[in-house]
C-alpha cells in the first residue's frame, strides 16, 4: 500500500515539472517557511525546486525534497 502511495506522489510531481508552486515548509516548533519556485526535476528518490527570493540580494536557490516529505506533510505544495 505504501509503495502505491509513493508511486502516485512521484507521478504527480513528475507531471508538474516546469510549473510554478508555493511550498509551505514545516521547520518544527511551530515554524513555517513559505517559498515560491519552479519544479525543476523529478528523480527516483527526490525532486528539485528552484526557489527565487523576493529580495534582489539573494540569488535563486535550488532545493531538493524527498517524496516522503509530501506524504508525511513536512512540506505542502500548491500550484500557482
Amino acid at each position: 500500500m505504501e509503495q502505491q502511495i509513493l508511486n502516485k506522489v512521484r507521478a504527480s510531481v513528475r507531471q508538474q515539472c516546469g510549473n510554478r508552486v508555493v511550498i509551505q515548509l514545516d521547520r518544527g516548533r511551530n515554524k513555517i517557511d513559505i517559498q515560491e519556485g519552479v519544479i525543476q526535476g523529478a528523480y527516483p528518490s527526490v525532486f528539485t525546486v528552484l526557489v527565487d527570493d523576493e529580495r534582489e540580494e539573494n540569488p535563486p536557490q535550488l532545493m531538493s525534497f524527498s517524496y516522503t516529505d509530501i506524504i508525511t506533510k513536512d512540506i505542502r505544495m500548491k500550484l500557482c
